[in-house]
């Protein structure tokens, strides 16, 4: 029989164990595991389902619908925004279903599975002068499948775009177990999908529609800016490009259709960089700064760093030669001395220099969630994206909102397109400050829609934040969201709760003012952390431990030579 089932679901996971190669985990420990994600939020699984194969993931899909339980795709569980939380069978692609089916070098593109880690793709096609573009600093554990569910950036998204930019077609089981592949249609190919009887004849005709009736309101709520990932992209359909139901696809979190495999735009190094403006341009505030130098791993990065600056900027160029990046770099600086920018600057040109300063940047996250004591950067409004030349002025509003609510914040992230990730410092197991968590979400929901920006420039909606929708987006498009959704899944399986109809942002917290702790007896010394129970929480759930550790298993080989 497997794992114990002990919540009451025997029928279910029988069922499951019949019909799948996977595995199938019922027991209260793999569901503890399951509950949470790198978000705020603890949702505990009906069970686990580690699908091995295309057909495993179907035949879930069809049980779930047979029970009417919920069905909710995971990968590397690096969610933010509470997005792979829930009450539901949750399906984890990373262990099996991560594999790269196929390269094409001459037309650039691969197809692979949803549970392949994104920079293991890289090193898959490296040797064919080939990348994907997308890099998130989660890179060494997110998956394909999470990033197109969640539609992902990452700090080279002024020149290589959002995930949605480089999928090709997608192959998709949709919320009755039917298999669809979903890519770019003709005129003629798109009449035939809409007059089609089945579901996704539905799909096709209800999105059509849905955009067509709502084009002046799409165009008049959607913001003008390259990072908003809030929302379904109906805005996809109103552009004169192929019909391609992928688009919807990307960016739905998991509530539309489950991805089984992705073919993707592979691309070739040299041609897309930018070699008249920054490749990259990042920024990290002083309290990160002040983390990694008590970080013994980021502590030793931080050599290229003068004085005791209150933020870095980090900008980065590309070009096909040295000598071309290093004239790039003498314009910045003349730039820079003209306009007095900054007290010093450092340049780097050696792959292992530029990895090292990209390294700090990209622990930013781990280390604000490391943060010792009571008070967390809580990830609820860290999210938000403007047009970058308003980046300032909404910076600065922003800063008197986090004041004027008695709290400060971490600040680092994408100010080359306007996203920033700001994490103000919260201590949920208070009431008061569960409260003061809601009043400045309401506060900066209100600022970005001044500005015409968007809650989520590239974290997602998730629990944290798909409840602003209607307010973001106004009462008719949401409306089509709603539509959208019904279509797509009309029980309303597939990862409820998310981008519509969702519960209040304050349920489902992983640590709340009804939060209770066990200390026991340790040999160990946690007094540095606060004491063993502050030192749990110092675990944010962001999948850092998922890592590859064959880096640690090479030098060894070398040491031991």
């Amino acid at each position: 029989m497997g794992a114990l089932v002990d919540n009451g679901y025997k029928d279910l996971a029988v069922e499951l164990r019949k019909r799948l190669e996977g595995e199938v985990k019922f027991d209260r420990y793999t569901r503890l595991l399951y509950s949470t994600d790198a978000s705020i939020y603890q949702i505990e699984p009906i069970g686990v389902v580690v699908p091995r194969h295309k057909a495993d993931v179907q035949a879930a899909i069809e049980v779930a619908n047979r029970f009417q339980v919920p069905i909710l795709s995971r990968g590397g569980g690096t969610s933010l925004a509470g997005q792979t939380v829930g009450h539901s069978i949750v399906l984890d692609f990373s262990k099996y279903m991560r594999n790269v089916l196929e390269v094409n070098k001459e037309e650039l593109w691969c197809r692979v599975q949803p549970g392949l880690v994104q920079d293991e793709l890289n090193a898959h096609v490296r040797s064919m002068g080939l990348q994907f573009g997308p890099d998130t600093s989660t890179s060494n554990r997110a998956t394909i499948g999470g990033m197109v569910g969640n539609n992902s950036a990452g700090a080279h998204s002024l020149t290589y775009g959002k995930t949605l930019d480089h999928v090709l077609e997608l192959t998709v089981l949709l919320s009755d177990g039917s298999e669809v592949v979903l890519k770019d249609l003709s005129p003629d190919t798109l009449d035939a999908k809409i007059r089609a009887g089945t579901l996704e004849g539905q799909l096709y005709r209800e999105v059509f529609r849905i955009a067509e009736e709502n084009k002046n309101e799409i165009l008049l709520h959607y913001p003008k800016i390259m990072r908003r990932v809030s929302g379904y992209n109906l805005d996809e359909f109103i552009k004169p490009q192929p019909f391609n139901l992928s688009r919807m696809i990307t960016g739905s979190e998991g509530t539309l259709a489950t991805i089984v495999e992705a073919k993707m735009r592979a691309l070739e190094c040299s041609q897309l960089v930018l070699q008249t403006a920054p490749y990259a341009m990042e920024s990290t505030d002083k309290m990160i700064l002040n983390l990694a130098r008590g970080n013994i791993e980021q502590s030793r990065k931080l050599g290229f760093i003068q004085g005791n600056p209150d933020s870095l900027l980090m900008v980065e160029y590309a070009g096909e030669t040295e000598d071309e990046v290093k004239a790039q770099v003498r314009k910045l600086e003349e730039l820079r001395d003209a306009q007095r920018i900054g007290y010093a600057a450092t340049q780097a040109y050696k792959a292992e220099e530029v990895k090292a300063i990209w390294g700090v940047r990209k622990a930013g996250l781990g280390l604000l969630l490391g943060t010792k004591g009571d008070k967390k950067p809580i990830a609820f409004v860290e999210d938000t994206a403007v047009a970058p030349a308003k980046l300032p002025e909404f910076i600065k509003r922003f800063r008197e909102i986090i004041s004027s609510h008695d709290a400060i914040a971490g600040y680092y992230g994408h100010c080359s397109v306007g996203c920033m990730h700001i994490r103000p410092l919260i201590n949920l197991k208070e009431p008061a400050e569960v409260n003061k968590m809601v009043s400045i979400s309401n506060a900066i929901s209100d600022l970005v829609l001044e500005f015409d920006g968007a809650m989520s420039g590239e974290h997602g909606d998730g629990l944290a934040r798909s409840h602003f929708n209607k307010k973001l987006f106004g009462a008719v498009i949401y409306e089509g969201f709603r539509q959208i959704k019904r279509a797509f899944d009309p029980k309303n399986l597939l990862n409820p709760g998310k981008i519509v109809d969702a519960p209040a942002m304050t349920e489902s917290l992983k640590i709340d003012p009804h939060y209770q702790t066990w200390t026991p007896q340790t040999t160990l010394d946690f007094s540095g952390q606060g004491g063993f129970v502050r030192a749990v929480e110092m675990c944010s759930g962001m999948g850092e431990c998922r890592k590859k550790l064959q880096c640690f298993a090479n030098r060894s080989l070398r040491q031991s030579a």
